[in-house]
């Protein structure tokens, strides 16, 4: 499967509105503003919180958005080229300095802040405009009270932060940019052979890629990504104790304004409505394929009446804007004028890029937002669906950024899906009219069963995920206890991965057979943020759930929408939906939302499949 030229090749952002370059002179000066900043601060507004909130919000503000300037130019520069020696020693050298300045002058801040007695706080949000602004960022500090430790103790961690898992995590980064396959007679990055797994129509192609790509996790690379999980789980469950949590993922939960039982609701619904859907679309899709048994790199597997696959990068700009603009054309001008015309999307795939996609939206210096996505674009219909999506965390960042401020706009993990899922489903909605209009049913059903492979990527799979990292984290099989985290090997790191699918997508030979799969947790990232996954799954039926509320609402769903994307992290998930009618800690709220998007796909693509006769 030759690789296409896509005309992402020569689409790279301008980094320019950050520094002109690693030799910028203003570089280095604003890493010791930073500094300064931070010591400044210190000797200001110790033990002075009481009289001096305002001005002590305002500058923690300034010297925040100039330190995260540095960091996201330096991180930007990173992804683009992982092991760019220079690079990597001065991200190196500039979180050291940072560390060491933050665990010197500021850890006394967020101790004094939530030690400030209600009465006082209640005057100050009376009389001081900037402390009555920040009070929703103010009260949900607060609610970590009971797990911070003392500043001496906070102090020597975050000094020491460099030297953590995250310096394993950015190290793993390396290993996977650097990886190689030998591939029909060329070589090729983890992107390209993923691509090929999941787009090929040759279904030999596709096992012999996945297979190559698990094969070559073997040895090295899943004892490094084992080693890199162990300290990961380790570490936070050493933390997480110190930090009188009951248990691992209570931490994220919080950090994403939602209660445990709300997360062991998803959690429930996906395993007993959405895995039962999942398994009988994959029925279907056996039966198109003519395939008793899939193999699991069948899972994505394109249909093969349809060759709508190849979307060059232009189009797929002109399709995800036109899609945008007939959902809120206040979202498709940001989108347009803010980010594809500001030059702020690196689009290509190549070696040593980071895999995946990704955005980043910031508030600089003076209020101004920026957003940047990285992409790795190879032409496929999934490639301009992760397009729509980047563009909605963009949009995002950019409204929150505009109406919150620094301190303010960035939505918890769980929180932040909601603008880019309304932007995939708006381009798979207009893709779905134009073939409908078309009157082919046969590109329609190929696009609603891609729509649908996307879907359970999202839910399905995640939670999937989610059930791995509560696995390692010292969960039991059961999921109703926590025990410590124990040190895995790759063989039982394999082993739970297996039964972490076969829970969700059947045991062997009911639907898939696992044949060269046991090492594919290896490359998964996102594990070195712990807990992160869920919040795609949560995320998702989320955003789906909100947007099923437009033919109820009419034309107060728009402003509704942008109302709420303009939030940041000021409300929690019961509080966005409230205005939707919608209430997140019900678990019919989760069935609902799985049966309303995933099983209404399902029944559209078992309706055109039945009229091309294909029964399950």
């Amino acid at each position: 499967m030759a690789q296409k030229e896509t005309g992402a090749e020569n689409v790279r952002w301008d980094l320019s509105p950050l520094y002109l370059g690693l030799d910028d002179p203003q570089l280095n000066k604003d890493i010791e503003a930073v500094v300064r900043k931070a010591r400044n601060f210190r000797n200001s507004y110790r033990r002075r919180l009481a009289y001096n909130l305002g001005r002590a919000i305002r500058d923690y503000s300034e010297m925040e958005m100039l330190e995260k300037k540095v960091q996201l130019y330096l991180d930007l520069k990173r992804k683009t080229n992982i092991s760019d020696a220079t690079v990597k020693a001065k991200i190196f050298d500039v979180n050291r300095i940072f560390n060491q300045s933050h665990g010197e002058y500021l850890t006394f801040f967020a101790k004094e802040l939530i030690a400030l007695e209600d009465t006082v706080l209640e005057e100050l949000y009376a009389s001081n405009p900037i402390v009555a602004r920040h009070r929703p960022w103010i009260e949900y500090g607060r609610i970590f009270k009971p797990h911070i430790l003392s500043e001496l103790v906070e102090s020597a961690l975050i000094k020491r932060s460099s030297f953590g898992p995250e310096a394993w995590s950015e190290f793993f980064d390396e290993l996977e940019a650097d990886l190689e396959f030998e591939f029909r007679g060329s070589k090729k990055t983890l992107t390209e052979m993923l691509h090929i797994s999941m787009e090929s129509k040759d279904q030999e192609e596709r096992f012999e890629a996945m297979s190559l790509i698990n094969n070559g996790f073997k040895g090295v690379f899943a004892k490094y990504a084992a080693q890199t999980l162990h300290i990961i789980t380790g570490y936070a469950g050493v933390d997480d104790r110190e930090r009188s949590y009951d248990h691992p993922m209570e931490s994220t939960n919080i950090y994403n304004r939602t209660s445990d039982s709300t997360v062991d609701a998803l959690h429930r619904a996906v395993k007993d409505v959405a895995g039962p859907l999942a398994r009988r679309f994959y029925r279907l899709k056996a039966a198109h394929l003519g395939i008793e048994i899939l193999k699991w790199s069948d899972r994505n597997a394109p249909m093969l009446f349809s060759d709508n696959s190849f979307v060059p990068f232009d189009e797929a700009i002109k399709i995800v804007l036109a899609a945008y603009k007939s959902f809120s054309p206040t979202l498709a001008y940001l989108a347009e004028n803010s980010i594809v015309k500001a030059n702020c999307i690196d689009a290509p795939a190549m070696k040593g890029k980071v895999t995946g996609a990704m955005n980043v939206s910031i508030v600089l210096p003076e209020d101004s937002s920026i957003s940047f996505i990285l992409l790795n674009f190879l032409g496929s219909n999934e490639d301009v669906t992760t397009l729509a999506h980047e563009l909605g965390h963009g949009v995002h960042g950019l409204l929150a950024g505009k109406k919150q401020g620094h301190l303010m706009f960035q939505a918890p993990t769980a929180l932040c899906e909601t603008a880019s899922i309304f932007g995939e489903i708006t381009t798979f909605n207009l893709l779905k009219d134009r073939l409908i209009k078309k009157g082919d049913k046969r590109s329609l059903l190929a696009l609603v069963m891609s729509g649908i492979d996307g879907l359970i990527n999202q839910t399905v799979m995640q939670i999937g995920f989610s059930n791995l990292e509560r696995r390692i984290h010292g969960m039991n099989s059961s999921y109703d206890k926590w025990n410590n985290p124990k040190k895995l090997s790759t063989e039982e790191l394999n082993k739970i991965w297996l039964e972490t699918l076969k829970s969700l997508y059947g045991e062997e030979g009911e639907i898939f057979t696992y044949e060269n799969t046991e090492y594919l947790w290896a490359y998964i990232s996102h594990f070195h943020t712990p807990f992160y996954v869920y919040s795609y799954a949560f995320g998702r039926l989320l955003a789906q759930s909100i947007y099923a509320c437009q033919p109820r609402l009419g034309d107060k769903f728009e402003p509704l929408c942008l109302n709420m994307l303009g939030a940041g992290n000021t409300k929690n998930a019961v509080e966005l939906l409230e205005p939707f009618g919608l209430d997140p800690t019900d678990e019919k709220f989760w069935i609902d939302g799985i049966n309303d998007s995933l099983g209404k796909m399902i029944r559209e693509a078992e309706q055109l499949s039945y009229d091309m006769n294909v029964f399950i």
